[in-house]
């Protein structure tokens, strides 16, 4: 595992701490790790979209879909 340094703002911190507060995550680390799972589901749910929206368009779709179902799970 890699460790990150980052800079965040006073209002990220802030939700950071409230998140952590209400239960949601038991460390910043956690709440951090959830928000990349997230990032990543919701690329994956746009990318797929993204090809519906296209596909609708009559364009031609490339691509893997086991490499798209990777970035969901």
């Amino acid at each position: 595992m890699t460790t990150l340094s980052i800079s965040i703002t006073a209002k990220q911190e802030a939700f950071i701490a409230a998140y952590i507060k209400a239960g949601n995550a038991n460390n910043k680390v956690e709440v951090v790790h959830k928000a990349l799972d997230h990032f990543a589901e919701d690329e994956a749910v746009n990318a797929v979209l993204q090809a519906e929206s296209e596909l609708g368009e009559g364009k031609v779709l490339y691509g893997d879909l086991r490499e798209l179902a990777k970035k969901i799970k």
